[in-house]
């Protein structure tokens, strides 16, 4: 298993926690993102820079994950995308994304995103909180542990 982080808007406390992880079990954690990113040096954790531009890091992590690996990240349409190709999806914020529940966070979003095009305000995403960090580090323990995986049966 690889975690793919889309890292251009990834808290630094789940950055660390995902550094942690990959140090002590060895599974590699690779960040996406269109700056240039500071990483620990370790054999387990790596950045990829892509060009600026709209979705260029979610389309490089799309291209890139493969069955059975973690996707980090809060964009509803590339969490969408992956699920589809065999990934689970965790949110900075503990929520994880599968084959069982994708759909209709896609809908939310994009029925909220309907809302906010016909010039609604619907305020920005509240802050990172600690309750986050907290339910973040939980989830990813129970993906790690394999106490939670895609319900198609062929996630490894």
């Amino acid at each position: 298993m690889t975690i793919w982080v889309d890292a251009d808007a990834c808290p630094k406390p789940v950055k660390e926690i995902l550094f942690r992880v990959a140090g002590r079990d060895g599974i590699r954690v690779i960040l996406v993102a269109n700056q240039r990113l500071r990483v620990p040096s370790s054999p387990h954790i790596g950045s990829i820079q892509v060009p600026a531009g709209f979705d260029v890091a979610d389309r490089e992590i799309a291209r890139l994950a493969e069955r059975g690996d973690l996707v980090i990240s809060a964009d509803i349409p590339l969490a969408a995308t992956v699920v589809n190709n065999g990934c689970l999806v965790l949110g900075p914020r503990g929520d994880i994304y599968d084959v069982t529940n994708v759909q209709e966070a896609l809908t939310s979003r994009n029925f909220m995103d309907e809302i906010r095009g016909a010039g609604t305000e619907t305020g920005g995403p509240r802050p990172f909180t600690r309750a986050d960090h907290e339910r973040f580090s939980n989830s990813l323990a129970r993906i790690l542990s394999g106490k939670h995986s895609p319900k198609d049966g062929d996630w490894d």
